[in-house]
């Protein structure tokens, strides 16, 4: 009998590499066009749009990138856990603790010294983000507790208790009911770029990118996160001290998506607010692995999934739901993650021999 079976790859092809992600997100435009013409819109009108809007003059290109910077912080932030095969799904919550300690800075310090206020809620973002990274880290490290299922389960811890606050002890008394604290003074905000809502967290991003890139290519903590990736029975046999590291990379993890809250408070709302993160941190799950992990790669990656939240935007002037780009981002996911199995394995006809 002939029989269908998955063999494992010794190497993956590099090419390989670099095709599956380009097709994941050709043949999520193919399952977009087909849905859009069931649905009875014009796929191509629909795109054109999308593509205008996003891309289609230095406003709709400072907008997208208004919306990358957040992927960016977060992304990079993921794939550090991805790397060591630690899979931070919380990096949505850790994003709200984030916005929620640099907003508290912010209240609390009020008018002073951008010099200063700026750094205190950044160091705080960064540690309440950790924070929310450590307590998966700890219990993966000593009991092997499920990372998945307690990051998740913590993003709506973080977000219902942002939520608390800003319906309840830091509602803004002006604000005519709406959820929102008090607008941050000047020197708790990020300077932007002319006359464009671009800020400095854009540079931060790249600043981001490149330690991330440094730390791990050329440092012992960074070869030590490589070879746990690999093989964590390989890092013990090596005398690496795996749950140090579980609980360290998780922390940084968190701390790295704290910042992108704090990004997101200091350089657009300017004050902390329910929904603070459309999803950012789910996106950026997408955007890590479309990168493949590289840090640069994460840069560019994330400017096209600005775009297409922006374009999303864009179509609904034409009445299409802004729900599209939730379906592209899907479908991008789930045929990168079918790519994967096509290269880590090969699929082969092989005889079985009958009992």
């Amino acid at each position: 009998m002939l029989k269908l079976k998955l063999i494992r790859r010794e190497n993956e092809s590099t090419m390989a590499r670099l095709i599956v992600p380009v097709l994941s997100i050709i043949m999520a435009f193919g399952c977009g066009w087909i849905f859009l013409a069931l649905s009875g819109y014009l796929p191509a009108v629909v795109f054109a749009k999308m593509f205008n809007g996003a891309l289609g003059s230095p406003y709709a290109i400072s907008e997208t990138i208004v919306k990358a910077v957040p992927l960016m912080v977060a992304g990079l932030a993921i794939s550090l856990a991805f790397r060591m095969k630690l899979w931070n799904i919380g990096a949505e919550g850790q994003i709200y603790m984030g916005a929620f300690a640099a907003s508290g800075m912010a209240l609390a310090l009020g008018n002073g010294s951008p010099y200063v206020i700026i750094p205190i809620m950044m160091i705080a973002a960064f540690a309440a983000g950790a924070l929310w990274g450590l307590v998966p880290g700890l219990l993966k490290a000593y009991w092997q507790v499920n990372e998945t299922i307690i990051t998740l389960m913590l993003n709506y811890v973080a977000i219902y208790w942002v939520d608390y606050l800003v319906f309840g002890p830091w509602k803004d008394p002006n604000s005519m009911g709406f959820p929102l604290t008090p607008i941050f003074s000047p020197a708790a905000q990020l300077p932007t770029w002319g006359d464009s809502r671009v800020h400095l967290g854009l540079l931060l991003a790249g600043i981001i990118a490149i330690v991330f890139y440094l730390v791990v290519q050329y440092t012992r903590w960074g070869y030590e996160v490589r070879v746990m990736g690999e093989s964590s029975q390989a890092a013990k046999y090596a005398g690496m001290n795996v749950a140090k590291n579980i609980m360290l990379v998780m922390m940084v993890s968190g701390g790295i998506a704290g910042i992108a809250g704090m990004i997101e408070v200091a350089g657009i709302t300017h004050r902390l607010q329910q929904g603070v993160s459309p999803g950012y941190g789910y996106t950026a799950i997408i955007v890590a692995w479309l990168a493949r992990l590289n840090p640069f790669a994460i840069i560019i990656v994330a400017f096209l999934f600005g775009a297409l939240l922006v374009g999303g935007f864009a179509v609904q002037i034409v009445g299409v739901s802004f729900s599209i780009t939730q379906i592209l981002q899907g479908t991008v996911l789930f045929f990168l993650l079918a790519g994967e199995i096509f290269l880590r394995y090969r699929l082969v006809l092989a005889r079985e021999e009958a009992v």
